[in-house]
C-alpha cells in the first residue's frame, strides 16, 4: 500500500518510541560490555531497524548471503564490512572486553516486550 511516495509494510506494526529507545539502550550495553558476538549485534540492529535480511542486505550494500553468514557467526567479515554495518547505530569497530554471559537477539527483545507490558501509560 503506499501513501503518497511512501510505502506502508502492514505486516509490521508501529513500535513505542519507549520501547524502542530502551531496546536500543539494552542493545548498547549489551555491545559494550562483550556480551553479544558480532552475528547476535548483526542481527539485533537489523531487528531493531525493522528490516528483514534482504532489506537490510540491500540498505547497507552487502550481499543476502554475506549477511546470513555473518548472523550466524560463520563468516569473518572485513572492517569495512563491519563499518558500513555499524555505522547506522553509530557504532565504530573496535575492541570490546570479553564478557563471561552473551545476551541473544530473543532476550533483548523479550525484555523490550516485557518492559512494554509493564509501561502504566500503554
Amino acid at each position: 500500500m503506499s501513501i503518497g511516495s511512501a510505502v506502508v509494510d502492514k505486516r509490521r506494526k508501529r513500535a513505542d518510541a519507549d520501547v524502542e529507545r530502551r531496546l536500543r539502550a539494552e542493545f548498547y550495553a549489551a555491545v559494550a560490555s562483550g556480551n553479544m558476538s558480532v552475528g547476535q549485534a548483526v542481527a539485533a540492529m537489523r531487528r531493531i531497524s525493522k528490516l528483514t535480511q534482504p532489506e537490510f542486505a540491500e540498505h547497507r550494500g552487502l550481499s543476502v548471503q554475506s549477511l546470513r553468514l555473518i548472523e550466524a557467526d560463520k563468516a569473518n567479515p572485513t572492517f569495512e564490512t563491519l563499518e558500513k554495518i555499524a555505522s547506522i547505530f553509530g557504532l565504530q569497530v573496535g575492541f570490546v572486553p570479553k564478557g563471561s554471559q552473551r545476551v541473544s537477539v530473543r532476550e533483548l527483545e523479550r525484555a523490550a516486550s516485557e518492559l512494554s507490558d509493564s509501561d502504566p501509560d500503554q
